[in-house]
């Protein structure tokens, strides 16, 4: 399961990028481009996908005796 979220958030945080450069206007050619609104997207779903990946590599606790 853990393998699962970690490529899951990896995806998250590369569309995130993609969709904050687009955002501020450095990767031109979509309608996202140049819109504030996405590089906010972009940067709350790189922080949701560092978020998900740390969780997801977080070793479970030990049974207590």
């Amino acid at each position: 399961m853990a393998l699962i979220l970690k490529i899951a958030a990896t995806l998250l945080i590369l569309v995130g990028i993609i969709w904050f450069l687009q955002g501020i206007n450095v990767l031109p050619g979509s309608v996202m481009t140049g819109d504030m609104k996405w590089a906010v997207i972009g940067g709350l779903s790189v922080l949701v996908g560092i978020g998900a990946w740390i969780y997801a590599g977080r070793r479970p606790k030990p049974p207590a005796a």
